[in-house]
């Protein structure tokens, strides 16, 4: 137990000095921000639950007596508890059969309670722009006009006050489906980097999922289908939607790479495909809708099993081949 509250409070320190690392307002400081969850992931993968609960109650006691309890309160539920949870379900297993074989909690699932974590910080962050959608829109097209006024770029100084005003709305929209992309982008980042940090130390008891074996639920092709159909309605449902479905694009993307892995298997040019593949998704974006389409796709057409089960190609024929 004594092993246990100290790596706590050592992940639970460097969790809220990154999560702090926010409040300097650089730019760079975004990404030492989004990395917050990590030790408290670590802690669980590597020790336990309980180890990753002492690191989010240090650091939500310290974010508290230093910052206040506001930045204490945000960590706890964007952070902290979501990192603790998404840890304690990786490590969860139940037997399988009398030898001692253990069933592991599905990484599919994982995938999709990192979608849920990139919904709820979008969820949590709309009341501090306004209850109602005209409060939200007002309060966050200030917060940009705000931005680009310090950046120079106010329709007084080059730019139209028409240009400005549809840049203001496109940021308006855009924003909410971006923070869901970010957040469950990070989310999945974080675990992954966790679960190989803790492998290479060797205390990852759980082994190594195969990536490209990613199933899944089936409710999660509905519920994608239903918040596409939700982002139509007026309001924050209707923002609120569209943080959903994004999320959810992101866990279909995931699915859509698992796809990818299995269906270039043999090729001689596969590692060129991926790398253009991964490469198109994170640098040109569009990419990754295609990809999210194939993983949706694959929960209803089993393109892999498919792929798995198709006969092998027939050898070339040497009849015009002369003796």
């Amino acid at each position: 137990m004594m092993q246990f509250l100290l790596i706590g409070i050592g992940a639970g320190a460097a969790a809220g000095l990154l999560f702090a690392s926010i409040a300097s307002g650089a730019l760079a400081a975004a990404i030492l921000f989004y990395l917050a969850p990590l030790p408290v992931l670590i802690a669980a993968l590597g020790w336990s639950h309980v180890a990753a609960l002492i690191a989010v109650a240090t650091a939500g006691l310290g974010l508290g007596l230093v910052y206040g309890p506001f930045l204490a309160g945000t960590f706890l539920v964007i952070a902290g508890i979501p990192a603790w949870w998404l840890g304690y379900l990786a490590m969860l297993a139940r037997p399988v059969n009398a030898e001692g074989s253990l069933e592991w909690y599905p990484i599919g699932r994982l995938v999709i309670w990192a979608a849920v974590i990139g919904t709820l910080v979008v969820a949590m962050a709309i009341p501090n722009f306004g209850m109602d959608y005209e409060s939200f829109r007002d309060a966050l097209r200030t917060s940009f006009q705000q931005i680009l006024d310090n950046a120079g770029q106010s329709a007084g100084q080059g730019q139209s006050a028409q240009n400005l005003s549809g840049m203001l709305d496109t940021l308006v929209a855009v924003v909410p489906v971006a923070a869901a992309i970010v957040s469950t982008l990070m989310t999945l980042l974080n675990l992954w980097l966790a679960g190989k940090i803790v492998s290479l130390s060797g205390r990852l008891r759980r082994p190594w999922p195969d990536l490209s074996a990613i199933e899944l639920p089936r409710n999660a092709a509905y519920a994608l289908i239903a918040a596409v159909l939700a982002m139509m309605l007026p309001g924050l449902v209707g923002v609120l939607a569209g943080a959903v479905a994004a999320s959810l694009a992101i866990a279909f993307a995931a699915l859509g790479f698992a796809v990818l892995h299995v269906l270039t298997r043999g090729m001689a040019a596969r590692g060129l495909m991926l790398g253009a593949a991964y490469a198109s998704a994170l640098f040109v974006g569009w990419p990754a809708l295609v990809v999210a389409i194939v993983g949706f796709a694959e929960s209803f057409l089993h393109l892999r099993a498919r792929a798995v089960n198709r006969p092998p190609l027939p050898p070339a024929s040497n009849s015009n081949i002369p003796n």
